[in-house]
């Protein structure tokens, strides 16, 4: 293991970042260009050693490559999933559709294709964090569905669902605007910050992954509506 201790702390430092990179050389060079950008930086070669940091002292955020020794990086992000929501990021070497769409399925926030520039990752993970903390005091009732912006809760009759910060953000905005149809590239913009829009992948699989919780039978969804050839719209019954 290695730790690195970033700069002076400012309103946007990341107090602990879990990098989780088998390729010694790629975990060095990524370690300074984060610390270099004002993070502390805690890496790991394998998803096993980042497991039991996790449970022992949880970061703030977690980076991992997919293709890890032993346990990939999909199969860390499902275990985080179990236990946690914490904000995950996957890299990708190949950036093939499948690992994409599998590592989003599993819970993953956001995914960057290596090689990467420190500058973009940092990006990515400043606005993953973001998402993560933006979150206003509301509660909103539709049914059996609760969403309490200010306690960070949503309930379907009466027991708790559990969001990532990510879900959450998307669910929100779907509820902001009940009945409009929102499309992909705006529910890119307004919860991922992207605007390219081959990142529609990450709308989709985080649809599947709130309707998995929220809805009685997610292939019937009776909030979160699919409109072919647009986006989605929230219609709560």
């Amino acid at each position: 293991m290695a730790g690195i201790a970033g700069h002076s702390k400012n309103n946007d430092q990341v107090a602990g970042i879990l990098l989780v990179e088998d390729d010694p050389s790629v975990r060095t060079a990524l370690e300074l260009a984060l610390s270099r950008q004002g993070h502390s930086v805690t890496s790991y070669g394998s998803g096993e050693e980042a497991l039991d940091h996790i449970r022992s002292r949880r970061p703030e955020i977690a980076i991992l490559d997919v293709m890890l020794p032993g346990i990939d990086g999909v199969e860390v992000c499902r275990r985080i999933r179990r236990m946690d929501q914490l904000p995950v990021i996957l890299l990708t070497a190949r950036g093939d559709d499948l690992d994409v769409v599998v590592g989003l399925e599993a819970g993953a926030d956001d995914y960057v294709v290596k090689p990467v520039e420190p500058r973009v990752l940092d990006a990515r993970i400043r606005a993953v964090l973001r998402r993560a903390e933006s979150v206003t005091s509301d509660r909103i009732t539709f049914g059996d569905l609760v969403v309490d912006r200010g306690a960070l809760k949503v309930s379907m009759a009466g027991r708790e669902v559990h969001l990532t910060p990510t879900e959450l953000r998307l669910l929100l905005e779907l509820v902001r605007h009940p009945g409009q149809v929102l499309n992909r590239r705006y529910l890119l913009r307004a919860v991922w910050d992207h605007t390219h829009a081959a990142d529609s992948r990450l709308v989709d699989a985080c649809v599947q992954r709130v309707r998995a919780k929220i809805e009685p039978v997610p292939a019937e969804p009776e909030f979160i509506h699919t409109v072919r050839g647009f986006g989605y719209r929230f219609s709560p019954p």
